[in-house]
């Protein structure tokens, strides 16, 4: 069980995001807390210097389609570094175990295709209080966690290239 607020983390260890593109795609799906990931990972992207016309957000209707939204991102849109926002809340049947399985094996995929970050903002929780939880509540917004990754791989990207 986690226990760290995910929306803690040392300010001046994150890069100005100041020159960088971000494509954010937001599962429909339980998109009470989906829209919350997708508000903390923009607020985050704005206080790190990010401009907003370089913040783009599209909407897919689950999590299972993120890896091809995301991929759209990567091969129709100029963005450093997509982000990834859904929620999986586990049920009665083995659906949860399949989602998940699938949406992270193609977000690993789309990282090594393109060599560019794609951000795992993905709620897998057991219940919809832990996903509440882990959306702006008790322990903060993975969606500022996934920003601050995104930020912090795109500037090392960008250290081996200069």
């Amino acid at each position: 069980m986690a226990t760290k607020d995910l929306s803690q983390y040392d300010i001046s260890s994150v890069p100005s995001a100041e020159s960088m593109q971000f494509g954010i795609v937001v599962a429909e799906w339980n998109f009470d807390i989906t829209s919350a990931l997708a508000n903390g990972a923009i607020s985050t992207l704005k206080k790190h210097g990010a401009q907003e016309n370089n913040i783009l957000l599209k909407y897919v209707p689950g999590s299972f389609e993120l890896p091809l939204g995301a991929q759209y991102f990567a091969e129709m849109e100029n963005v450093d570094a997509v982000i990834l926002l859904g929620c999986v809340i586990q049920g009665e049947t083995r659906h949860f175990d399949y989602i998940c399985q699938g949406v992270t094996k193609g977000t690993v995929d789309l990282n090594l295709k393109y060599n560019k970050p794609f951000v795992f903002g993905i709620l897998t929780t057991n219940n919809e209080q832990q996903a509440i939880d882990r959306a702006g509540g008790k322990h903060g917004n993975k969606g500022d966690e996934a920003a601050v990754t995104a930020i912090k791989m795109v500037h090392l990207k960008n250290s081996f290239l200069s």
